[in-house]
């Protein structure tokens, strides 16, 4: 393949890999500037992803300035050759696909910022290393720019600080003043603060969202610096003014500084952002042309021309079709994205108002956390006169809370988090700190919940297990960006195209392993995420009961049909002595005890929404089957360990005369599992007569296997350790036939009308 033709199919793959990582990107940001609206309800969906996705397109339709970073931020592009920086980028674009769809498969938002300037790093570091290796006149002081590095990592530590205090600060005092019941005060201060409100944004905007536009000279620029204080002065009035009329005029005035805030978030991330995406791509591009305005042939020319200004390169300025194209993209991926939609539940979820689904598991860290705050929180109290206690409590009492339908906070504290995180990032930027705004609007809106006192005794250890989830997973995204594209570059090096086709297949494998798990995953938990989640949003008790038999039911199922796959599954890695697929097993069926203590936790709230009778009448039979849920989960987890730990201690396995006992049995109660989920999802519980007559077989046959056990015992034929993983299998299978049947009972029960 002519030389030429190999890096225009690199340049037009790197394309490519821009648009999938454009999709990626956008729903990993779009927890940023939706979580507030989204989570206050303060508009239909159509509207809110109507303004976002404007805010996305204007701000990506302006960015330019931004794009600097990946052509000279990380390195020196005067000391690297043509076909090494086209490699750098690969290596890094790679990376950076994976990275980012994985953590929305997780469901878990990460800095796109951070994850870019961290694969650009390890690719220039393992470059460097092998051209230091080759030619000893190179130093990595002279072939790297760490400074970027090294802001992205005090960036990281300033914003989880600043945010978090600054957020916190500021929701407390705007609570102590509004109360939750903020319609009596706003009618007096709603000029002020939505003043205030719309002058911080309008500033941030201008500082942040649009500072690097296309059309900001740097004249225009100077003014806005030079004028910046008469600038929120007249801001400040104007809209002052504004708010009391819209006010006055019975206009939401907190839907209108959310929704502003909303737009200017999702302008300024787009215009800064997007270079994370495709400024490697036009680097790229870039490059090739300087390549081919040399003459072509010659792939070990000097990048110059990508370098600084003060090193002899060109100011850059991107064109405009592909800045348009790329901003249509990112608004076509917020739009359809169901992983932007999980992102921005997980951050919702944690900042919510009220008791609801917990999306984190408790954790060993969370708890101290937990038992240190409270200490310190009792310790303050203790020593703060009653009075002021008294005056306190009062402001921050819930009765009259102002909620939308199914909204996890109320609009005044959307409207801060979005103020907070506006002036913030505007702050740090004026003053050239290196605020990643990532982490500001994530802390923010941790802080401000924390504040409002969301996280009560009962949530606070789910809600901190979430924040350190997901300030580590910052961090790994760091550690990880660096090392495996340092990998990829290395290997694509040395392994030539080859490797390059190796590692690209891999890639798709991976991405599309992760869309498969993702699918799976959301199958299996959304309907009845979404029951639970219309049941908590409900008032009227005759609906709650509907929704909550229908959450009964799909819980039962979906249990039922986990139940049979494993219960299988366990079953033959047994009596094929498969430890590695027992161990993974045991790990599995361990790990979903969290999804059982999930569904207790959540029917308990379930019950709230009921009537007094219903809930008398119902609530144990709920009970009841949550409970024979539980049930079933832990028998098969029993014996998942007792299988692994007998193959894995290498203790002599069963005979073929038991194994044989073990699969008959395995296939019958697989059949009788099946024709339980029928009878549940069908609601003919008249066919469970059959069902217990088959329960009747089983249970003969359950004591007939354990009786030809006891026989081979008597007559020495069987091993100790044999008989006691056999009789705990038996006995195992037992319980969940006997709960299963339970379960057919309460359900029956449950869905009875009278």
């Amino acid at each position: 393949m002519p030389t030429e033709t190999f890096y225009i199919l690199l340049v037009g793959f790197l394309f490519c890999l821009a648009i999938f990582d454009l999709t990626v990107g956008v729903s990993n940001d779009a927890v940023n500037f939706l979580n507030s609206a989204i989570g206050s309800k303060s508009g239909n969906i159509i509207l809110l992803f109507a303004v976002a996705s404007l805010g996305v397109f204007v701000g990506a339709a302006f960015s330019n300035g931004m794009m600097e970073i990946a052509r000279n931020g990380i390195f020196q592009p005067q000391h690297f050759f043509f076909r090494e920086l086209i490699f750098i980028f690969i290596a890094a674009m790679l990376t950076d696909v994976i990275l980012l769809d994985l953590f929305n498969t997780l469901g878990l938002p990460t800095s796109t910022t951070v994850s870019l300037v961290f694969e650009l790093l390890g690719a220039t570091f393992a470059m460097a290393t092998i051209k230091i290796f080759n030619n000893s006149d190179y130093s990595y002081a002279v072939l790297l720019n760490t400074d970027k590095a090294l802001q992205v990592i005090l960036g990281i530590f300033l914003s989880v600080a600043f945010a978090f205090i600054f957020g916190t600060f500021i929701q407390y005092v705007v609570r102590l003043i509004f109360t939750f019941d903020y319609k009596k005060t706003l009618k007096y201060l709603a000029g002020p603060f939505g003043g205030i409100a719309i002058t911080i944004i309008v500033y941030f905007m201008l500082i942040k969202g649009l500072r690097d536009a296309a059309f900001m000279t740097a004249e225009l620029k100077n003014e806005i610096l030079s004028y910046s204080g008469e600038i929120v002065i007249y801001c400040f009035c104007f809209f002052t003014v504004i708010m009391y009329l819209l006010h006055w005029l019975k206009v939401n005035i907190l839907k209108v500084i959310v929704l502003f805030g909303t737009f200017s978030l999702a302008l300024a991330f787009a215009g800064n952002d997007l270079v994370n995406f495709i400024g490697l791509p036009l680097a790229g591009l870039s490059a090739f042309q300087k390549y081919m305005a040399a003459g072509g042939g010659n792939i070990d020319i000097p990048m110059t021309a990508l370098a600084s200004l003060k090193n002899g390169g060109e100011l850059y300025t991107a064109p405009w079709y592909f800045l348009m194209g790329a901003g249509a993209i990112m608004v076509m991926a917020l739009i359809t994205s169901k992983k932007a939609r999980r992102v921005i539940k997980t951050e919702v979820s944690l900042s919510r108002q009220g008791e609801g689904e917990e999306m984190f598991s408790s954790s060993a860290l969370a708890r101290n956390v937990v038992r240190g705050s409270r200490r310190m929180s009792t310790y303050i109290v203790n020593n703060t006169p009653n009075a002021v206690s008294r005056w306190i409590n009062k402001r921050f009492s819930r009765e009259g809370i102002k909620l939308e339908d199914g909204a996890a906070f109320d609009q005044l504290r959307a409207a801060v988090n979005l103020v907070t995180a506006s002036s913030l990032i505007a702050l740090g930027t004026s003053m050239k700190l290196p605020l990643s705004t990532t982490y500001v609007t994530f802390m923010v809106a941790m802080s401000t919940s924390l504040a409002d006192r969301a996280w009560g005794r009962e949530s606070a250890v789910y809600r901190v297990s979430g924040v350190i989830n997901v300030i580590g997973g910052w961090f790994i995204t760091a550690i990880a960006a660096f090392i495996i594209t340092a990998i990829v570059l290395t290997v694509i090096w040395f392994g030539k195209e080859p490797a390059l086709i190796i590692i690209i297949v891999i890639a798709a494998i991976i991405l599309i392993r992760n869309h498969i798990v993702f699918r799976k995953r959301n199958s299996k938990k959304e309907d009845s995420s979404q029951t639970m989640d219309d049941i908590m949003a409900n008032d009227d008790t005759n609906e709650a009961l509907v929704l909550l038999r229908k959450y009964c039911k799909e819980n039962s199922v979906d249990t039922l049909n986990y139940l049979t796959e494993r219960y299988q599954q366990v079953v033959n890695a047994f009596c094929n002595e498969d430890v590695k697929v027992l161990r993974n097993l045991a790990a599995k069926i361990d790990s979903h005890k969290d999804d059982v203590k999930k569904i207790k936790r959540m029917g308990t709230l379930g019950i709230r929404k009921l009537s007094e009778t219903d809930a008398f009448e119902r609530g144990l039979y709920f009970h009841q089957a949550n409970d024979f849920i539980g049930e079933l989960v832990y028998d098969l987890a029993r014996m998942s360990v007792a299988c692994e730990e007998h193959i894995d201690n290498n203790f002599n396995p069963l005979d073929d005369e038991q194994k044989a006992e073990i699969r008959e049995t395995s296939k019958n109660v697989t059949s009788f599992l099946k024709e339980a989920v029928h009878i549940i999802e069908t609601g003919n519980y008249e066919a469970r007569k059959d069902l217990y007559i088959n329960n009747k077989d089983l249970v003969n046959q359950f004591a007939e296997m354990k009786r030809r056990q006891l026989k081979r015992i008597q007559i020495n034929k069987a091993s100790t350790k044999v008989s006691m993983v056999y009789i705990s299998i038996v006995q195992e299978t037992h319980n969940i036939v006997s709960y299963t049947i339970n379960l057919l009972k309460v359900n029956r029960k449950l869905q009875e009308n009278s």
